[in-house]
């Protein structure tokens, strides 16, 4: 992701939060906010984007750091563009974000998804995430408590 996806990302982020219940997110993202947590921030690692046919960003995943997770293990984050959907961009995006992975010498890469995002749990037991934990009644702004599911992916 370079600076100038940002807009594209961060609008992105901020549909998908507005819908609700896809997301551990509860509030909108400017730009500065969106790209001092996904890009520039202590926390961020690498962030990627995939487009679409037309060069417009329709997702991106993120990489970082989590000092509750062991020292070999990164965490991810991933969005898509709901309107249209791009088929195969999370695919796409969690081929070269292994590499990334990988190449920084991380061994496990770990994903914590709300326990009701339907979605966002079959897409990473698709990719070949493994439950490894769960952490229970985490609530939202709301008070609403939602379990929180781990999954681990070794590389």
């Amino acid at each position: 992701m370079v600076a100038a996806d940002v807009p594209a990302a961060c609008a992105i982020l901020n549909d998908i939060i507005a819908r609700g219940g896809t997301t551990a997110y509860e509030t909108a993202f400017d730009d500065a906010g969106f790209e001092e947590v996904f890009i520039t921030g202590p926390k961020a690692l690498r962030c990627h984007v995939v487009l679409d046919e037309d060069g417009a960003v329709a997702g991106f995943q993120w990489l970082g750091r989590n000092p509750a997770l062991p020292e070999d293990c990164v965490d991810i984050a991933s969005f898509t563009r709901r309107d249209p959907p791009l088929k195969g961009a999370g695919r796409a995006l969690f081929a070269v974000t292994r590499r990334s992975a990988a190449e920084m010498g991380f061994r496990q890469i770990n994903a914590t998804i709300r326990a009701d995002n339907v979605p966002g749990l079959g897409y990473y037991a698709a990719m070949g995430f493994i439950d490894h934990a769960v952490t229970p009644a985490v609530p939202l702004s709301d008070g609403t408590p939602v379990d929180r599911v781990a999954k681990r992916f070794t590389l």
